[in-house]
């Protein structure tokens, strides 16, 4: 463990590229039907905006872990800040939604060489039992960005443009940059052997997987060239991460996945449970922006508002949140926030129709921040508490990369299902007229399409209630002394023995 004397300053400063990043992940979605006009494209295009974005952030993480483990994650985090902010600058200047999608993928890859150094500086700087309040800010900073996202996009988006989601970046990135370099210390480093092999099979099966279920809908599920189909890309995907898995497990040299981490109960169960929220959270912003502007005829920035209330009520709650995880079983607050997430998000289904009070669209709003106040620190903190400074950036890597495949998997599972439900609903052949849409659809699709939506919505609900059901068997944290030794290689314990806690 290399706690530091004052490691509030630099925690504060790795926050702020953080949330930048994060944001990044919400922030498209307020301005899909802006970027749909402007680049004269479609809904699935526009959603690959975002997918392009969260697959190349998702796929690197287990190796960008290690990296900042052997070239210091201070050194990583400075040069994916500066991939980052000169990509956003080219997504700004893209005119088409190719070039857009294009920089949206070197954008994720910045990210990811960012993401799981902050995560890796925290376990390394903070003692165990302070713990707590460090990733009760940094869950706060996850929770308050993905929701934040979308309000910051509305405004931008009405007052200068599309463009502006991604030139905001650029200042915020510099005073990022200035401020790791001055405050986040050095730490030691270790060395890796990168398994080559293990990045091949990861990254290509998720892509394939991806891919197959994001586009099932413009092919009809069918042929996509030749013998190719969208069902054998999606099974091929399948294979190669079972494959990937399985030779992770016989590698004897130093595996891409740290396979005895998920020996220790806590980290497999908040990692399961992070995917769950990553898919929710992704997923239910696209119907949602999609009805308020299309159907209710909202500006980016009024939709964006109806936002308020759950960053105000997530932003209040989440340090006091991580302040109570260190005193109680961090499971009983993250199944409730589960449970009231998925309720938060049933209820706003029930009331996405044409003529529904707007107001009242506020009031599961305020629920669902309430919500995610209560998942984001339980998590992190349970799925890092036994981890010890070798396996730090290993552990951060797993953990970051299973809450961004959650994300690819909610942003392809949302577009596949909002083209389902539109084919559905909508009256025969004017679903292809919601593609170029700007402003409000003519009244008589306002009924489908809102059914669609709402149709949607119950994905990403469903969903967090599998979160809800691992976190019940978290197990009672322990005391993490033991854990440390045996990592640090300074007590005599055996490995099954040193996990078991």
């Amino acid at each position: 463990m290399e706690t530091v004397a004052k490691p509030w300053p630099a925690l504060w400063a790795l926050v702020l590229g953080f949330f930048m990043i994060l944001v990044d992940s919400t922030i498209v979605s307020v301005a899909n039907p802006k970027i749909m006009e402007g680049l004269h494209t479609d809904i699935n295009s526009v959603i690959w905006v975002t997918s392009a974005y969260l697959l190349a952030y998702a796929v690197p993480l287990l190796v960008t872990g290690r990296l900042g483990d052997k070239y210091g994650p201070k050194n990583l985090y400075l040069v994916g800040l500066t991939v980052f902010t000169l990509a956003s600058l080219w997504c700004g200047f893209s005119g088409d939604v190719g070039t857009l999608i294009l920089a949206r993928v070197v954008q994720g890859l910045g990210a990811a060489m960012m993401t799981p150094q902050t995560m890796a500086i925290i376990t390394r700087i903070f003692a165990p039992d302070k713990r707590g309040p460090a990733m009760g800010l940094w869950g706060a900073t996850a929770g308050v960005a993905m929701l934040v996202g979308p309000i910051m996009g509305g405004v931008l988006v009405d007052g200068l443009g599309w463009e502006w989601i991604f030139f905001v970046n650029v200042p915020v990135g510099i005073l990022a940059f200035v401020l790791a370099w001055r405050l986040v210390p050095k730490l030691k480093t270790h060395e890796h052997k990168f398994d080559l092999l293990g990045v091949a099979l990861s990254s290509a099966g998720l892509f394939l997987l991806v891919f197959g279920i994001q586009e099932g809908a413009t092919y009809d599920w069918g042929t996509i060239a030749g013998p190719l189909s969208v069902w054998s890309m999606i099974i091929a995907g399948i294979v190669l991460l079972v494959a990937f898995v399985g030779w992770q497990a016989v590698n004897k040299g130093e595996p891409l996945l740290p396979l005895h981490l998920f020996k220790v109960r806590n980290f497999s169960l908040a990692n399961i449970a992070i995917t769950t929220m990553g898919f929710s959270v992704t997923a239910m912003s696209l119907p949602l922006f999609f009805y308020y502007q299309l159907v209710r005829g909202m500006t980016p920035t009024q939709s964006a508002l109806m936002m308020v209330p759950m960053a105000l009520f997530s932003g209040i709650l989440a340090p006091f949140v991580g302040k109570l995880v260190d005193a109680v079983n961090p499971r009983y607050v993250a199944c409730t926030g589960f449970v009231l997430m998925s309720i938060s998000l049933a209820w706003t289904a029930s009331l996405m129709g044409p003529d529904t009070a707007i107001w009242l669209f506020l009031l599961p709003s305020g629920l669902l921040g309430i919500a995610s106040a209560g998942i984001w620190a339980p998590l992190s903190t349970t799925a890092t508490r036994n981890l010890g400074p070798r396996e730090a950036g290993a552990g951060a890597g797993v953990y970051n990369t299973t809450r961004q495949i959650g994300s690819v998997l909610g942003s392809a599972a949302i577009a596949a299902l909002i083209s389902a439900r539109l084919a559905a609903e909508m009256p025969a052949g004017a679903e292809g007229g919601v593609s170029g849409a700007s402003g409000q659809l003519p009244e008589f699709l306002h009924a489908g399409f809102s059914t669609a939506m709402a149709q949607s919505t119950m994905l990403p609900a469903a969903a967090v209630l599998l979160g809800a059901a691992v976190a019940i068997f978290f197990a009672k944290p322990r005391d993490v002394k033991a854990i440390y030794a045996y990592f640090d290689g300074s007590a005599e314990k055996s490995e099954s023995e040193a996990l078991s806690q």
